[in-house]
């Protein structure tokens, strides 16, 4: 049997992160305070830690974006946004990351007066200041709101904050009723400006919503895309067999940000044992594994290992094999990823290895 120490120590890489998703439970206390905000439903840390464990675990999506109003609240400003960003950084290289792509939308951070530029220049500064004296570097990704007609706008903000920590562009929130081809026009932008995105697809909604963002938008990762499942069938003798959709994601390598414990509190999957990242990684598809909300699902990169090893058996050798997937799917350059992989991730995984007395096949 692993332990936390023992993981905790493993080279992580985390594509699917949401920065208003993993405020600590005292900044949120504290810059409700210094900003006037005052719609906590407590200000005890930790009642209101376990009040947002409760409110995301109903097995909804939308319930569960109800939680980030309160995070979202206290994040009007620049300074707040720095503030945030640097405890996300700190509390990553904590949990042994080694590189992370953490999301955002700026356009909710605007209603006290700031501009998108204000909000990234924050953030990306604080991202800086948080990572300083660690192995860790931090890719921003830029979200619009898929409920929002602004995606063109916030796009163009991420093109123009590229050479400045901004290595790619995503849709988030609600997906019942907001297909991603309302938003083609951004994507077509993205596209001739040779800019990455990811879109949020397959979470709450099933194999049109992946298809739609796959094949209309063009997508190069699928945010979450557990539902890619709902494509797969069984034959007499329990053998599965691919839908067209899932055989091409599948040969076309594209990656999936599964996160277990945020589609569980979501409804997505009925129980980390349930999830379909066993079935998936079994059939070969690219999975990765992501955190999505640590502070709404109560998790972390090495929690969310625990969890796997716990249910599916999954050892440092299984895992070594999802970090090294998570970073050949990164949007950060080709010859800087080729680094991490070979100077940081596996000579970890193979130091943990050895020290485990285990023989690793890929060390």
């Amino acid at each position: 049997m692993m332990d936390t120490e023992t993981l905790k120590q493993a080279p992580k890489v985390v594509l699917h992160d949401h920065l208003d998703g993993g405020l600590r439970p005292e900044t949120i206390i504290e810059l409700a305070e210094e900003n006037n905000y005052q719609d906590l439903p407590t200000t005890d840390v930790e009642k209101l830690s376990e009040w947002f464990h409760r409110g995301a675990d109903r097995r909804d999506l939308s319930l569960y974006l109800e939680t980030f109003q309160h995070t979202v609240g206290v994040m009007q400003t620049a300074d707040a946004c720095y503030r945030v960003a640097v405890e996300c950084a700190e509390d990553l290289a904590a949990d042994g990351v080694v590189y992370a792509e953490v999301r955002y939308a700026p356009s909710l951070m605007t209603s006290e007066g700031s501009s998108l530029d204000e909000v990234i220049e924050a953030t990306t500064a604080g991202f800086i200041e948080g990572s300083k004296n660690s192995n860790l570097t931090i890719g921003t990704l830029i979200t619009a709101m898929r409920t929002a007609d602004d995606s063109i706008e916030i796009a163009e903000a991420a093109v123009r904050h590229r050479d400045r920590g901004v290595v790619g562009f995503d849709i988030a929130g609600r997906e019942a009723g907001f297909p991603p081809t309302l938003h083609l026009e951004a994507f077509q932008y993205l596209k001739r400006e040779n800019f990455h995105f990811t879109i949020h697809a397959g979470e709450a909604f099933g194999v049109p919503s992946i298809w739609e963002a796959v094949q209309f938008c063009g997508a190069e990762r699928l945010g979450h895309g557990v539902r890619i499942v709902d494509d797969i069938t069984f034959d007499e003798q329990g053998t599965p067999v691919l839908g067209r959709l899932a055989s091409y994601i599948r040969d076309r390598r594209l990656p999936l940000e599964l996160c277990p414990t945020s589609n569980v509190h979501t409804g997505a999957a009925s129980s980390i044992g349930e999830h379909p990242i066993g079935l998936l990684r079994e059939l070969g598809f690219r999975v990765t594994l992501n955190t999505d909300n640590r502070l709404m699902s109560d998790v972390s990169m090495t929690s969310e290992m625990l969890s796997l090893h716990e249910s599916f058996g999954w050892d440092l050798e299984d895992f070594q094999w999802l970090t090294v997937n998570a970073m050949k799917s990164a949007f950060w350059p080709f010859y800087e990823r080729l680094e991490i992989i070979n100077n940081i991730i596996k000579p970890g995984y193979q130091t943990l290895i050895s020290q485990s007395g285990l023989n690793s096949k890929d060390a």
